[in-house]
């Protein structure tokens, strides 16, 4: 395929998103019908990408020397950009139904379709500056979908995102004008592109900007302590808490954190060194801190929120292990946790919008009313907790098997992180599983005797992501080889 396709794949959804306010439908079918055809037009050549792609430099704008905005497809590209070509035109199916009483429909479904385009461009991302460049116009397309209600409570979100994001995108620039100062180039390479003769003594120095930098890509990844914003985006409409938790906002930030410690800084130069042990504590203390908050929260987005923050350290936690067998657990539970963290979302946002209801100790016998969204709940649960046959045992395992391969001590407890997190996990997701199907004896079924499961628009995405959580756990050996050999440096 010829390299231009990258650019299309960028600017289908951004140019076709940024229409919708202005096309005079005359119908909601019509916008519906016109939004998901360019979604799957999207999805449809960025896999064809993936399978058949230019594996060359495209560079679209020249700046000087070697900075530029350019775009390479190679192993890492393909996991996110597949990942997201796969999950977001069922997430626009989803949001059809749930946005119908909304409001502000055409400018919610504007911001929605070009962040597609922007995930891409974060994906196809050649180096470091173009990353940077669509990383920020992430943050940009992204604020205006959390405040969409326009309540002082949205409103307030939105600003907190705003400011952690731009704090964060301040110390990722640090990294980058080192990288520029102190590399051979911005292009990512595996194993890292610093040069040794110029480092000479700084090496500390480069370490520090190594932590900041990587704190500073934390923020999106939600990493404690810059992860307090995500918990409050709750209040967005559940479609894009789901793109925020799941898709694109959230693995935007594991992805660059990913790029920064292989392709940027190398793992040669970092591992052994204080500031690995420093961010792997970071990404421990995430894991634990995470789960024991969603155990305490009653609502169930921020329960689930908190959940993200937790599984999203799980993949730092591969990362900063710093072995090929490390980012492959990190590369696996990135996917697999987009499926299983996107399912879960979406089954809380059917159980809002079909009974107005937010809070967990409203679920009771909710099951029975809804036994699809509750039966695709349940196997994200599960997949969450780890249970074999699942996606989530799938990457746990990997993750558990590099921190033993490496033979790093705080590795070694980082072990002792998951179990506990396991533990807190089935916690936090049966409880909610047990209620919705047993209530208890006394429960008066009258009470929601209108409840039931919302339409095939709903429906549909929600059995395909349960079905996704159960096919990543029984025929994973594929996709962990593909993992391994993006790993290894092969593609």
């Amino acid at each position: 395929m010829s390299e231009y396709w990258i650019l299309a794949a960028i600017l289908l959804p951004i140019i076709g998103g940024a229409l919708t306010p202005l096309l005079p439908f005359k119908k909601r079918k019509g916008m519906m019908v016109y939004l998901e055809l360019l979604m799957l037009a999207t999805s449809a050549i960025v896999l064809s990408l993936v399978a058949h792609g230019p594996t060359e430099v495209f560079e679209v704008i020249y700046f000087v020397r070697d900075l530029s905005i350019s775009f390479k497809i190679d192993g890492m590209s393909m996991v996110f950009a597949g990942l997201v070509a796969v999950l977001w035109p069922l997430a626009m199916l989803y949001s059809f139904e749930y946005m119908e009483h909304e409001g502000h429909e055409k400018i919610f479904f504007m911001f929605y379709s070009m962040t597609y385009g922007i995930t891409l461009g974060i994906a196809f991302a050649s180096d470091m500056l173009s990353m940077y460049f669509f990383y920020e116009m992430l943050t940009l397309v992204t604020v205006p979908l959390v405040m969409h209600t326009l309540k002082r409570e949205a409103i307030l979100a939105s600003r907190k995102y705003l400011y952690y994001s731009l704090g964060g995108a301040a110390f990722a620039l640090l990294g980058l004008v080192f990288l520029i100062v102190y590399g051979d180039t911005v292009e990512f390479v595996m194993g890292g592109v610093l040069n040794l003769e110029k480092i000479g003594d700084k090496t500390n120095t480069l370490l520090l900007i190594y932590l900041l930098a990587f704190m500073g890509f934390g923020v999106k990844a939600a990493i404690w302590p810059l992860s307090s914003w995500l918990p409050s985006a709750g209040v967005a409409p559940t479609p894009v808490t789901a793109l925020l938790h799941a898709v694109a906002v959230v693995k935007a930030g594991v992805f660059a954190i990913i790029r920064l410690t292989y392709y940027s800084f190398g793992t040669d130069f970092l591992r052994g060194t204080w500031v690995q042990a420093v961010v792997m504590g970071f990404a421990m203390f995430s894991i634990v801190y995470g789960c024991s908050r969603a155990v305490k929260e009653t609502h169930i987005k921020r329960r689930l929120a908190y959940s993200t923050v937790s599984n999203l350290s799980y993949i730092i936690f591969g990362a900063t292990i710093m072995t090929p067998w490390g980012m492959t657990g990190a590369l696996a539970h990135m996917v697999c946790h987009a499926f299983m963290k996107i399912c879960s979302f979406l089954c809380a946002g059917a159980f809002m919008h079909q009974t107005g209801k937010s809070y967990i100790y409203e679920m009771n016998g909710m099951g029975r009313k809804m036994p699809v969204v509750f039966g695709c709940f349940t196997v994200s649960a599960l997949g969450l907790m780890g249970v074999p046959g699942l996606a989530g045992f799938v990457s746990k395992w990997n993750l558990a098997g590099a921190a033993v391969e490496s033979g790093n001590v705080q590795a070694y407890f980082g072990i002792g992180c998951l179990l506990i997190s396991a533990l807190l996990t089935a916690i936090y997701m049966m409880s909610i599983v047990i209620r919705a199907f047993f209530p208890g004896r006394d429960f008066d079924d009258s009470a929601i005797a209108s409840v039931k499961d919302p339409t095939w628009k709903m429906c549909l995405p929600l059995i395909c992501f349960a079905a996704g959580v159960i096919v990543l756990g029984l025929f994973s050996s594929p996709l962990i080889a593909f993992f391994q050999d993006v790993a290894a440096g092969i593609y």
